[in-house]
């Protein structure tokens, strides 16, 4: 029996993030990856998304996607089968974070959307990595797509979530919880964090990636999505 699985990207990203999992793991089930373009807060996200979903479904959520699972967990526990938390965190935004984040806001709404996503680049892959032009193209084009528009909205719904850190001792579904070694964003403590608040959590730090580790070292992430879905 097959499970279906759900993929939900992160702030700035379109299905193109997903690129290199998406056959791998359709072996284990039909996969879906989640349109998290449209409402305003994480609840309307979550919820919109959850109306488009399969009765039960694996979740997987990368960055922001991490902060949409929690909530889609909250809305409606009993249908997710197993969890894949990517490069994420339960904690809520630090003062320092929303900071960033309104600053980013202002520079999109003076038409400078073009400059925010260049200066977030650096921040998002493994130092190693701010060079390469492959994944810089990949990060301005999945921006591109989504606009200023859907931008403003998604880091406002993250700056308004709550702490998921009180419900992680609830999460009783086989979970994977993967960072880059030099994530930047949602540092690994956070990630240890996770997996130390959920029974059974499998942690795995992927070397020489950061943020983005889907896509920087994708070979090593979806190995790990793959023996995350077979179990």
């Amino acid at each position: 029996m097959t499970t279906p699985i759900l993929l939900v990207p992160g702030l700035n990203c379109t299905a193109e993030i997903y690129a290199h999992q998406v056959p791998a793991l359709w072996q284990f089930g039909p996969v879906t990856i989640a349109n998290h373009a449209g409402a305003g807060s994480m609840r309307e996200i979550a919820a919109s998304i959850l109306r488009d979903a399969p009765p039960e479904f694996a979740l997987v959520g990368f960055s922001m996607g991490g902060y949409l699972a929690f909530e889609m967990l909250r809305q409606a526990r009993g249908r997710v089968l197993k969890l894949a938390l990517l490069d994420t965190s339960a904690r809520p935004d630090t003062a320092e974070a929303t900071e960033k984040r309104r600053a980013a806001i202002a520079l999109t709404e003076q038409g400078k959307f073009n400059l925010a996503v260049a200066q977030s680049f650096p921040n998002a892959v493994h130092p190693n990595h701010v060079g390469d032009a492959g994944l810089k193209a990949l990060h301005v084009r999945m921006a591109t797509a989504n606009g200023a528009d859907t931008y403003i909205r998604q880091q406002l719904a993250i700056i308004g979530r709550p702490d998921s850190r009180p419900e992680l001792s609830a999460i009783e579904v086989p979970t994977l919880v993967l960072v880059g070694d030099k994530d930047a964003i949602t540092v690994p403590e956070a990630a240890r964090e996770m997996a130390d608040g959920i029974a059974d959590a499998r942690l795995v730090v992927v070397p020489r990636a950061g943020h983005m580790a889907l896509v920087e070292q994708h070979a090593i992430v979806t190995a790990e999505l793959k023996e995350w879905a077979a179990r």
